[in-house]
C-alpha cells in the first residue's frame, strides 16, 4: 500500500464495533501501553521502546476518537 491515509471510521468499525476488533485492540492496550521504567541498566532504552509500542495503539484510539467526534489523542505522526 502506498502510504494511503485510512478513514478514522475504518478504525472505529475494526477496532470498536467489531468484537474481534475491540478484542485484539485490548489485547494491544494490554502489551503496549507501559510506562518509563526507572530502574536497572537499561531503563532508558526500555523506556523509550515502551513509548515507541504506545504511540502505535495511541494513534489506534485517536482515530477512534476522530470517528466518535471527539479529539484524538496526542500524537506525533512521522512525516517520511
Amino acid at each position: 500500500m502506498d502510504n494511503v491515509p485510512v478513514n478514522p471510521e475504518l478504525y472505529r468499525q475494526v477496532f470498536e464495533v467489531d468484537r474481534r476488533g475491540a478484542a485484539i485492540l485490548e489485547q494491544l492496550l494490554t502489551m503496549f501501553s507501559k510506562g518509563a521504567v526507572t530502574n536497572g541498566e537499561n531503563a532508558v532504552y526500555k523506556t523509550y521502546k515502551n513509548l515507541g509500542n504506545q504511540e502505535v495503539v495511541q494513534f489506534i484510539a485517536g482515530q477512534i476518537n476522530i470517528a466518535n467526534g471527539n479529539e484524538p489523542l496526542p500524537v506525533e505522526i512521522p512525516q517520511d
